[in-house]
């Protein structure tokens, strides 16, 4: 599972996530069953991130150098 999503669709949730943005995932099994995704929104109160459709997100590759300076960010 790629460790970052592109927004493609918030129109169920225009105050967590914005079009065109990257949001990193965190790894949940159990969501990805249901074909739900991991992530960590705005709201950035939940350290485990919030569950969506993934069907809201395409999956991105990013430079290393990228991954890690969106990682840190996070944190």
């Amino acid at each position: 599972m790629n460790r970052f999503v592109i927004c493609i669709n918030n129109d169920s949730n225009p105050a967590s996530l914005i079009v065109g943005k990257v949001y990193r995932t965190l790894t949940d099994l159990d969501a990805e069953t249901h074909n739900l995704l991991r992530v960590i929104d705005e709201d950035k109160q939940e350290e485990d991130g919030y569950l969506y459709p993934a069907s809201m997100f395409a999956p991105i590759d990013l430079p290393e150098v990228a991954e890690r300076a969106l990682t840190a960010f996070g944190k």
